[in-house]
């Protein structure tokens, strides 16, 4: 592994569950690591790809249940390459995409610790492959934003609801299960048609995976009604049509099926 010396770092993506979906590098990175600092949501089966005999430390955080502060997070990560130990920082889906990875980096770097990422699938590309259904598709949704529902948290003048209200966009909504009703009623004020197509799917790859259409009008209740403990992610878009007509995605049966279904 000449590209994971010791006391180095490497953060590396879990992807959303499924261990098949994890990339061959990150898998690599697994086999090799000395520690491996992980989060909540990373399952057993991911973590069973790490080398024998390494050390497995959780440090995720969950429904605001903090096993660790951010800070401890660093200085444990840090250390443990001081050490002169092989460091694997384990995060779910993309270390890109909401996953605190630039305050490691930061904490890393000012260390003098060599510190890199290795990508992961996210969460929505993971829930739109298990509805059958593109994230952007010509001509209806040329665009693709990401948001979490504690950037939808604040006062309406802090979050930008027209542009998040795009109708030829798909909007993916990460932890936003709580936030369904304030989301839903925020878009459509901001413009968005009350009848725009909705999906939300619940620990997408996994076994226990939970899928759900439904309209954005309709979102709290599915929400409230549909939707369990485990993490889920709320797409929103006319692209989310797609799964839902038979001729576009075949072998997936009908609409009233994927509305009904959980995997």
């Amino acid at each position: 592994m000449t590209d994971f010396e010791p006391r180095t770092v490497w953060l590396v993506g879990a992807g959303p569950g499924d261990p098949e979906l994890l990339t061959r590098k990150a898998e690599r990175l697994l086999s090799g690591a000395d520690v491996v600092f992980h989060d909540a949501l990373v399952g057993p089966g991911v973590l069973a790809l790490a080398r024998p005999g390494a050390r497995l430390v959780p440090v995720g955080k969950r429904a605001g249940r903090h096993s660790q502060s951010q800070a401890r997070i660093d200085r444990m990560i840090v250390a443990a390459a001081r050490a002169g130990q092989r460091v694997v920082r384990l995060k779910g889906g993309d270390p890109a995409v909401f996953a605190r990875t630039a305050e490691e980096l930061a904490a890393c770097r000012a260390a003098g610790v060599p510190v890199r990422i290795c990508p992961g699938i996210t969460a929505a590309s993971a829930a739109a492959a298990s509805l059958g259904t593109p994230l952007t598709l010509r001509g209806q949704a040329r665009a693709l934003t990401f948001v979490t529902a504690h950037a939808c948290a604040g006062d309406a003048a802090d979050v930008d609801w027209q542009a998040l209200a795009d109708p030829g966009a798909t909007l993916a909504i990460y932890m936003g299960k709580a936030m369904a009703g304030r989301i839903a009623r925020r878009l459509i004020a901001a413009g968005l048609d009350p009848a725009t197509p909705v999906a939300l799917v619940e620990n997408a790859s996994l076994p226990d995976e939970r899928r759900f259409d439904s309209r954005l009008d309709l979102l709290p209740i599915a929400a409230r009604s549909v939707l369990g403990e485990g993490p889920a992610v709320i797409l929103v878009g006319p692209a989310l049509d797609y799964a839902r007509e038979p001729a576009a995605a075949p072998g997936r049966g009908s609409a009233r099926a994927l509305t009904a279904g959980a995997a």
